[in-house]
């Protein structure tokens, strides 16, 4: 396993344990600013935003994808 999948997979661990609203996302990716884990994993379709109309009042979740990718591990 590399790094960035094993930050990945703290990323969606991270997500799946309480809500995350896309500011937290943001704080989240700027921990890691040389890393593009949270660009990927949207871009993977492993999380989703949803319930808002723009993306800062939207909460982001794991999608069913990225709950396989975490049970796997």
């Amino acid at each position: 396993m590399t790094a960035a999948d094993a930050l990945t997979l703290q990323f969606l661990a991270w997500i799946e344990e309480a809500p995350r609203s896309y500011a937290d996302a943001e704080a989240w990716r700027r921990s890691c600013p040389h890393l593009s884990i949270w660009e990927d994993a949207i871009s993977e379709g492993l999380v989703r935003f949803e319930n808002g109309r723009e993306m800062q009042t939207s909460r982001l979740v794991v999608t069913a994808r990225g709950k396989q990718r975490l049970q796997r591990q």
